[in-house]
């Protein structure tokens, strides 16, 4: 399996907060049978502005560490992007890392409020060549709402990765929710950990993946989503999916709490 998105860099955002730490999550990583973990630190203008040089240095100081060790993990250079209309300018001066220097890209939005002017940012990021993956659409409130926002989203060519720990409820019964409606409707293109700390996410790996496979019935699914999506990202491949199809069971739609 392939991590591609992860927290883990140490002092560098809200995740890792020291080299030890780092490194118990990477050992964790192996044991769960993870082969590759693109390192996203967030970058947020004003915020955590987390460059591409930065990441750089510190993705090499940390692969000498993780040598001494003896972890295999292929480690790679990533950002996770918090999306504005600067974005794009950002990306054609080469301030903030794609996935795996790849033409993918990870970004995330508002958690609480819809952004109107996504479409058009959108477009100028693929008008300059690059692929933008959504970050654990399940954890916003519109998607939250009604899912079928998300189809909306992927018709502007954006791909979507969902988070581990949305299916082992995380983040609370209506990310898991949410989730499993986007996996039951064949929504995600990519799973990753988003992992911040250490003690939860790569330990329960297997059992989280014991309940995707019941969730969505397709074990080839769970695969693609889990390893050849994310090695195509590696090897930076095109991914072609299916154009989604309305959720029509308001059942699988709508919650009411």
């Amino acid at each position: 399996m392939i991590d591609i998105h992860s927290h883990i860099l140490n002092n560098v955002d809200d995740g890792s907060k020291s080299l030890d730490n780092t490194i118990d999550n990477l050992k964790k990583a192996e044991q769960a049978d993870f082969t590759d973990v693109i390192l996203t630190p967030h970058y947020i203008e004003g915020y955590y502005e987390n460059t591409k040089n930065k990441i750089k240095n510190k993705i090499n100081e940390l692969k000498k560490e993780i040598y001494k060790e003896d972890i295999i993990i292929q480690l790679h250079q990533g950002n996770e992007i918090l999306l504005t209309e600067n974005t794009p300018s950002l990306l054609a001066k080469s301030k903030i890392s794609t996935l795996a220097n790849s033409r993918y890209i990870l970004f995330e939005i508002p958690f609480s409020n819809r952004m109107f002017n996504l479409g058009e940012i959108i477009y100028k990021i693929k008008a300059d060549g690059h692929i933008p993956i959504l970050a654990h659409p399940e954890r916003y409130t519109y998607i939250q709402e009604n899912p079928n926002n998300l189809i909306e989203i992927i018709k502007h060519g954006v791909l979507v990765q969902s988070n581990y720990g949305s299916f082992a409820g995380q983040y609370g019964k209506t990310v898991k929710q949410t989730a499993e409606i986007l996996l039951q409707n064949n929504l995600i293109h990519f799973l990753g950990t988003d992992t911040h700390r250490q003690g939860y996410i790569y330990e329960n790996i297997k059992a989280i993946l014991k309940r995707l496979e019941e969730v969505s019935g397709d074990e080839r699914y769970i695969y693609e989503i889990t390893t050849t999506n994310p090695k195509k990202i590696l090897d930076d491949l095109d991914i072609y999916i299916d154009c989604p199809e309305k959720i029509r069971d308001r059942k699988k739609v709508f919650f009411f709490f």
